[in-house]
């Protein structure tokens, strides 16, 4: 594991970051009500109907990423980069292909809508992920989007205290940090309720702690919770203030 540059810290102190990399391990997977569909359906390989392709769309940190490392192991899949998309459709084949981020990486929309249409004539197994819903894509050809519909479309949710509570367990596991139980309980029952918030409440607990030489206790729990706080307040005002609504009626 190697050391990156030290960071200021609240108080004045440095703390380095160590680089933690988030397990994609099968066994390291949090199966629940959120993602259950997508997860059996992965199973199912090579047995899904035509075309072989399946859409995972949800928010960040939201475990798509790490379902479709599962899928990638299982099929022998080649994880495709926006550069690689005219190499790969031009040259055909049927070696299955990840293509993560779809409505955030730039991908060139001519050789992605020719992937998907030689993908579809030759059977061609497709995991894609996005954040959006495709309607929301910013790609001018409508009928890539027509061809992206024809994916079995797997909404990915956090949708329950059981399943948060998990995603502490594993986030704190990949920083090699143990968490009292309450504690995570007690941040989930008051943090704001989104998997991207999980992991900027993670990241943040584990610098103070580190910076103070204690394990994560409920007192550093509570001032997460308050500098997160924090932070989404002052952002909304900076936003209240763009669109004027900071401003004194009589003005």
């Amino acid at each position: 594991m190697t050391a990156q540059a030290p960071r200021p810290v609240q108080g004045g102190q440095l703390t380095l970051e160590w680089g933690h990399t988030p397990s994609h391990a099968e066994e390291d997977f949090i199966v629940g009500d959120g993602n259950a569909l997508a997860y059996r359906h992965i199973l199912h390989f090579p047995d899904w109907p035509a075309p072989p392709w399946m859409l995972l769309q949800g928010p960040a940190s939201a475990g798509k990423s790490h379902l479709a490392r599962i899928w990638a192991e299982r099929a022998g899949a080649v994880l495709a980069a926006p550069e690689d998309l005219e190499d790969l459709s031009r040259k055909g084949g049927v070696q299955p292909l990840v293509i993560e981020d779809l409505d955030r990486r730039g991908y060139p929309e001519a050789p992605l809508f020719h992937l998907l249409n030689q993908s579809m004539r030759d059977a061609r197994p497709l995991l894609l992920t996005a954040r959006e819903a495709i309607a929301n894509w910013a790609y001018q050809t409508d009928d890539l989007k027509s061809r992206a519909r024809l994916a079995a479309h797997f909404p990915i949710l956090t949708s329950d205290d059981i399943e948060l509570s998990q995603m502490f367990v594993k986030l704190f596991g990949d920083r090699q940090v143990t968490v009292d139980p309450k504690i995570i309980a007690y941040l989930v029952s008051r943090m704001e309720r989104s998997p991207q918030e999980a992991v900027a409440m993670a990241g943040l607990m584990d610098e103070m702690a580190l910076a103070r030489g204690t394990a994560i206790n409920r007192a550093i729990a509570a001032e997460a919770l308050a500098l997160r706080q924090a932070a989404r307040d002052a952002a909304q005002m900076v936003l209240d203030l763009k669109d004027g609504r900071g401003q004194d009626d009589d003005e």
